[in-house]
């Protein structure tokens, strides 16, 4: 076992060498977060006709960039790993703990700089408190809701309760991220009142737009529907962002889009 142990020790040295250089150029990590299962269209406008996959993803992301890090969603929390049947009503599960895909290229979450989430809601805020050290930039619109009365009771605020007292940037719309326009949050409210997307300018991939929840199915952007939760708000929001898609010709990766990510590479792969 000893030389196995030597391996490892060494692997460990060498990611974290590697992170405490920062990079060149920017890079761009998705990590598998959960897989949301039995998903039903109709909530979301559609018939099963209209959608080629009831399971959802629920990707996560990280951006290195040589100004810092961010996190983008924290997933569906990492203790849904341990159940053997899975998480919620519906059994979602975790392959892989987030922890522990970020430990295989390099990084805890003490190191990460900025943690950014699209919305409150578990699937996307479930490992928020252990980024509670990072600077949460938050949409104050969301961050008044998160902490205010009358939740839903599907919400779990205990997964998200340590960013109370982190470290905070209030914003009240769309926000530079590193101050060179690479990395931008998106204000795009309708599923909740301070909804945000991100776009993302790699130097090689190009510009990517992150929806967030803003669509969950690629039938939403067909035909033109939105989920019967969803405020009115919404129709607005996708306009703003499909005028950004536009104006940037960038991808659109609905982030709960199973089969579209099904083909995105996987950390410790990653975008340039």
């Amino acid at each position: 076992m000893r030389p196995f142990r030597a391996i490892v020790g060494i692997s460990v040295v060498v990611a974290a060498a590697l992170c405490a250089t920062p990079p060149r150029s920017m890079r761009m990590y998705v990590f598998d977060c959960a897989t949301l299962k039995d998903r039903d269209p109709a909530n979301y406008g559609l018939t099963r006709q209209q959608v080629e996959s009831v399971d959802m993803s629920d990707p996560c992301f990280l951006i290195v960039h040589p100004r810092g890090t961010l996190r983008w969603e924290t997933g569906l929390n990492d203790a849904v790993y341990d159940r053997p049947e899975g998480g919620g009503a519906k059994h979602d599960k975790i392959d892989k703990s987030l922890k522990s895909q970020l430990a295989a290229v390099g990084y805890q979450p003490k190191d990460i700089t900025y943690l950014a989430i699209s919305h409150l809601h578990g699937d996307h805020s479930g490992n928020a408190n252990d980024y509670a050290g990072s600077t949460w930039i938050a949409q104050k619109a969301e961050r008044d809701y998160m902490f205010g009365p009358g939740l839903p009771e599907n919400i779990h605020p205990n997964e998200y309760a340590a960013l109370k007292n982190s470290k905070t940037k209030l914003i009240t719309g769309d926000y530079d991220v590193f101050g060179d326009g690479s990395v931008m949050l998106i204000l795009t409210p309708g599923h909740t009142p301070g909804h945000q997307s991100l776009l993302v300018k790699l130097p090689k991939t190009g510009a990517v737009v992150l929806t967030g929840d803003l669509y969950h199915f690629p039938g939403e952007r067909t035909f033109h529907t939105v989920p019967v939760n969803d405020k009115p708000e919404t129709v607005a929001s996708r306009a703003k962002l499909e005028a950004l898609i536009q104006k940037n010709n960038a991808q659109l990766w609905i982030q709960h889009d199973m089969i579209g990510n099904r083909k995105l590479k996987k950390s410790p792969a990653y975008y340039e």
